[in-house]
C-alpha cells in the first residue's frame, strides 16, 4: 500500500506531525511499536486518564491529552505494536506486526523515534533488580507499578528527580539517592540568563532538587558504585571519603540521560555530526528536520534530545517541510511563520544548555571485568585487548567480539565500545566511528521474512 508519509514513532513528535500532515489533504500512515499513541513521555495516557496514577504523573504527563485526541481525530492511519525492520530507497518500508510480515510505500518518510537512556555499565549492573530509572517509569505508567522494598536511585539529570516525585504521590518512598551529577560550576551559571526564557521549567527542576535535598537521601561526592549479591541484587556499595560504604538494596534504578535513536539514520547512510557536550550522534538537518538523504525527515529527540515541548514544534514543522517537498503547500514559509515555530521552539529548548552543563555525560572508568556487552557478555577487558591490537575502530571490535550483534545491535554497547576504543588509542570519542549499522533494524524471524513474499503474491 502506498501513502504520501510515513512516520515511524507515536510519540509527540510523531503525532504533532500527522496532525499537521492530514490537515493539509496528505495520506499519513503512523507505525508504533507501542500499543497506543503517545510515546515514552506520555505512554498509556489514554489508559490512565481514569487511574489515580494520573495526577500524580504530573502536569507534563497530562498535556498529551490534547494531542493524543487530534492525533485520533486526524484520519491518519495508525499501526500499533508495529516494527520497522528494514527501510529501502524508494520509500520502501518493511514491518512485522504479531507475526506477518508486510511492505509500504512512500513519498516522504519521517523519522519520529525518539531517544533511550544512555547505558550505563558498572560492577553488578546485569544483576537482576538493576534497571534503568525509564523502565521503572514504564512500569509506572504502563502497569502502575511501584517498586518495593529498599529503593536507590543512581543517577543525574532531571528524569531521575521526576521520578522521585512521582514515587512519593504515590506512596512510594526510596531508601537513597546517590548524586552522580557533578559539583555545579560556573560555565553552568552562565546559562541560566537563558534558562529564565522557560521559567516554568525553571522552577520545576528547583523545586524537585529541593524536595531531594529536604529529604536527606542524597549522597554526593562518591565512586566506585557496585551492586552485589548471589543471584540478584541484595545490596550496593560505594566509596566516600575513603572508606567504602554498603547499603541494603532491593531495587537500583540508574540513570545518566538520553541519547537519540540513530540506529535508522546510520543504517541509511545519513550524515551525522558529534554533540561534544553530551557525547552523542545526531544526524546532521537542515531547517525542515531533512537529513542528507532527499526525502528523510527527521523530528523530536531522535534529531537531538530537546524534550517534549521542543519535540511536538520540531514535528509540525518537519511536517511541513514534507508538504512543501511533496507539493502539498505552496507556503510553508508563511504557515511556519504564522504559528511562530521558530520562536516557540527557542523557548522550548532555553533549558537545554543549562541542562547540559549541569549534567554533562560520564566518562566510563570500567574495570577489565564489567561486562560491557549484555547480549554476547564481552567485558571491558576483551574490548580493550582487541582494540590494543587493531585500528581504533569499534567495528573491529565489534568483528572480533560479537559485541553489538546480539538483540539490541549495539544500542546498549556501541557508545560505550566506542569510548573504550577511543581511551585505548588515546583520541577523543568523537573521532572513533560508531558500529555500522546492518538490516534488519530489528530482530525478525525467517518465519517472517517469508510471510512477506505470500503478502505480496
Amino acid at each position: 500500500m502506498e501513502y504520501d508519509v510515513a512516520i515511524v514513532g507515536g510519540g509527540p513528535a510523531g503525532m504533532s506531525a500527522a496532525v499537521r500532515l492530514c490537515s493539509l489533504g496528505l495520506s499519513v500512515l503512523v507505525i508504533d511499536e507501542q500499543p497506543a499513541p503517545g510515546g515514552q513521555v506520555w505512554r498509556g495516557i489514554e489508559r490512565n486518564a481514569s487511574s489515580p496514577t494520573f495526577a500524580a504523573l504530573g502536569a507534563d504527563y497530562r498535556e498529551g491529552e490534547a494531542l493524543v485526541a487530534a492525533f485520533r481525530r486526524s484520519g491518519a492511519h495508525y499501526l500499533p505494536l508495529t516494527q520497522v525492520w528494514q527501510i529501502e530507497e524508494g520509500w520502501a518500508l518493511f514491518l512485522t506486526s504479531s507475526g506477518p510480515a508486510r511492505r509500504v510505500t512512500a513519498r516522504a518518510v519521517l523519522l519520529a523515534t525518539g531517544a533511550q537512556e544512555r547505558p550505563v555499565p558498572f560492577p553488578g549492573w546485569t544483576l537482576p533488580g538493576v534497571m534503568t530509572v525509564g523502565a521503572a517509569q514504564i512500569l509506572l505508567k504502563s502497569g502502575e507499578m511501584v517498586p518495593k522494598g529498599e529503593i536507590w536511585i543512581a543517577a543525574s539529570g532531571p528524569l531521575p528527580l521526576l521520578y522521585s516525585t512521582q514515587l512519593s504521590e504515590l506512596g512510594g518512598s526510596i531508601a537513597g539517592f546517590l548524586d552522580t551529577s557533578p559539583p555545579l560550576r560556573l560555565a553552568a551559571l552562565a546559562k541560566l540568563p537563558f534558562a529564565w526564557r522557560d521559567a516554568g521549567g525553571l522552577v520545576k527542576g528547583l523545586r524537585w532538587s529541593w524536595k531531594l535535598r529536604r529529604s536527606g537521601k542524597a549522597v554526593r561526592a562518591f565512586s566506585d558504585l557496585r551492586a552485589e549479591g548471589d543471584g540478584r541484587l541484595e545490596r550496593i556499595s560505594w566509596r566516600s571519603g575513603g572508606e567504602r560504604r554498603t547499603a541494603k538494596a532491593d531495587v537500583l534504578l540508574v540513570h545518566e540521560g538520553v541519547v537519540p535513536r540513530i540506529h535508522e539514520t546510520l543504517a541509511l547512510g545519513c550524515v551525522h555530526d558529534w554533540n561534544h557536550e553530551q557525547a552523542y550522534l545526531a544526524p546532521r538537518l537542515d531547517r525542515w528536520g531533512e537529513t542528507s538523504r532527499q526525502g528523510l525527515f527527521v523530528a523530536g529527540d531522535a534529531g537531538g534530545i530537546g524534550g517534549w515541548s521542543a519535540a511536538i514544534i520540531s514535528g509540525e514543522i518537519a511536517a511541513l517541510g514534507i508538504a512543501g517537498s511533496l507539493g502539498a503547500t505552496g507556503n510553508a514559509e508563511d504557515l511556519r511563520r504564522q504559528a511562530r515555530l521558530d520562536q516557540r521552539r527557542r523557548r522550548a529548548l532555553a533549558l537545554r544548555p543549562l541542562l547540559s552543563a549541569l549534567y554533562p555525560p560520564p566518562r566510563p572508568q570500567l574495570g577489565d571485568e564489567v561486562v560491557v556487552c549484555r547480549c554476547e557478555e564481552v567485558s571491558a577487558g576483551e574490548i580493550r585487548a582487541v582494540s590494543r591490537n587493531s585500528a581504533p575502530d569499534t567495528n573491529a571490535v565489534k568483528a572480533a567480539t560479537r559485541c553489538g550483534m546480539g538483540p539490541c545491535q549495539g544500542r546498549q554497547c556501541g557508545y560505550i565500545v566506542q569510548a573504550l576504543v577511543a581511551d585505548t588509542h588515546d583520541l577523543p570519542v568523537g573521532e572513533v566511528a560508531f558500529f555500522n549499522i546492518r538490516p534488519p533494524l530489528k530482530p525478525i524471524t525467517l518465519g517472517e521474512i517469508a510471510s512477506l513474499e505470500k503478502a505480496e503474491e
